[in-house]
């Protein structure tokens, strides 16, 4: 007889888990669920995305700011860095975390088997695994594939050969790199490129664009920039690698500019210039699963594929952004429906974030956005500095920006430069979610002195100047 499952998840990260254990939850456990992976359980976010970044990230402002005077008074100190003792601290995070929150879990759902081995399409109902000791095909009622994405290179002469690090690769680092040059001015170059450079490193970003993190605000990247810079992180915008070669046991990149060709020398390579989907070996031609030209998975809202009994989640998606909990809320959002539910997944108030300090947080309408679609905005700036506990922390280059609907006032944007802004985007998201205007913030008692209170202070700055106001006026 056929094995045949109730619904078979390809892949073992946050989308698969969060679908696998919804389904579990809304049958009671009485669905037959399976999902086929190889690779680590928990996927990207976990292994090689944003537990250990963030780790490294913490520990490198530990490092930097402990050597530097913030308050009179209070005297820098000279701490030591042993780098790999820190990549193995980061090691130990990665595995404790993946046995806590991936594979312990697994227990509470002994409906939910997990085999290992890659999976492709035999057919719209049925998938072949092979795994290093078996070899097998799965029936099942219904699919979700959600086998995420993997970063790519660039197709620069020699770049193969000369050898690179990506942020999955970065973690194998025995010694720290004296010398990094990033490829790329977003998130994952930033947040890795200020790490480096917190722990001593000289650090170079090349940015194809014209500025860094391009989807955010553009005051929000001439101000990060400012920053990093003042930190010692070199930039080099509108720039394209001609090639790159190894000189004297290093390795060169030919950088062209508008001014002409520039050598850059460095000991280390770090590519974060974008993803591709793990959906290549899959065969979803097979199973009438359409996808982009890049060949990400198409969905519509409530997560089906061209083939409505397959689904699809996180990562390995045709969409802007590639958020862990994003991921999540697609599981979550495929498996309700597989029985028998009608629910969308809103990316209008999905907040995304840059993990660098001061972090970058945003959700919703940029101001380009609106005026390329209402021309006209309604949007308000306040410097960091108006913020009294930007003062007291001795952190007061940043911004917030609250962008309105022009015509009905309420909040379609919230912008964000400021030390820890993912911790208050979410009013953000909840403003735009429910359709509050800027006085739905301003009636809304904050908490006295915060940095999340800027974001009444953007709306307070729409009925007076921000410099007319007291503390906690309302």
């Amino acid at each position: 007889m056929p094995d045949t499952w109730d619904i078979a998840i390809l892949g073992k990260g946050a989308a698969a888990f969060a679908a696998a254990i919804k389904a579990s939850e809304k049958s009671s456990g009485k669905a037959r669920i399976v999902m086929v992976g190889s690779g680590p359980i928990g996927g990207t976010c976990v292994n090689v995305g944003c537990v250990p970044s963030k780790y490294l990230l913490e520990a490198s402002h530990r490092l930097y700011y402990t050597a530097r005077e913030v308050f009179p008074g209070v005297g820098a100190v000279n701490p030591s860095l042993d780098f790999p003792k820190l990549m193995e601290g980061v090691h130990n995070l990665v595995g404790n975390m993946r046995r806590e929150k991936y594979e312990k879990v697994l227990r509470y759902y002994p409906n939910v088997e997990v085999l290992d081995g890659k999976a492709k399409f035999e057919s719209p109902t049925a998938i072949k695994v092979v795994g290093t000791a078996h070899e097998k095909t799965i029936y099942a009622k219904n699919f979700i594939v959600a086998t995420g994405s993997r970063p790519t290179a660039p197709p620069i002469e020699g770049l193969e050969q000369t050898g690179y690090i990506t942020s999955d690769s970065v973690w194998n680092l025995e010694y720290k790199p004296e010398t990094l040059a990033v490829i790329g001015g977003g998130a994952i170059g930033l947040e890795l490129g200020q790490a480096f450079r917190h722990l001593g490193s000289e650090v170079t970003v090349l940015e194809a664009m014209p500025r860094i993190v391009p989807p955010a605000e553009p005051e929000v990247s001439e101000t990060l920039q400012g920053v990093l810079e003042d930190e010692g992180v070199k930039f080099q915008l509108k720039v394209r690698i001609a090639r790159v070669y190894k000189k004297d046991g290093k390795k060169a990149l030919e950088v062209v500019t508008a001014q002409g060709k520039r050598e850059l020398v460095v000991d280390e390579i770090l590519v974060a210039t974008g993803r591709a989907p793990n959906t290549d070996m899959l065969d979803l031609d097979k199973a009438g699963v359409r996808t982009d030209e890049r060949g990400f998975i198409v969905v519509d809202k409530g997560m089906r594929t061209s083939n409505p009994n397959i689904y699809s989640a996180g990562d390995c998606l045709s969409k802007r952004l590639m958020l862990e909990t994003l991921a999540a809320r697609e599981g979550v959002v495929a498996a309700t429906n597989i029985l028998g539910g009608s629910e969308e997944v809103d990316y209008s108030t999905t907040p995304w974030a840059v993990f660098t300090n001061p972090q970058v947080a945003s959700v919703g309408y940029t101001e380009d956005e609106v005026m390329a679609k209402m021309n006209a905005c309604a949007c308000r700036i306040v410097d960091l500095d108006r913020v009294a506990k930007a003062g007291i922390m001795g952190s007061e280059r940043g911004l917030i920006k609250l962008v309105l609907d022009p015509y009905t006032y309420k909040v379609i944007g919230v912008h964000a430069l400021t030390p820890n802004a993912t911790e208050y985007i979410v009013e953000g998201a909840l403003a735009i979610k429910y359709g509050l205007t800027y006085s739905d913030l301003i009636n809304t008692t904050h908490v006295f002195p915060t940095l999340a209170e800027g974001v009444k202070l953007a709306a307070q700055s729409f009925i007076r100047p921000v410099d007319r106001m007291s503390c906690c006026v309302e």
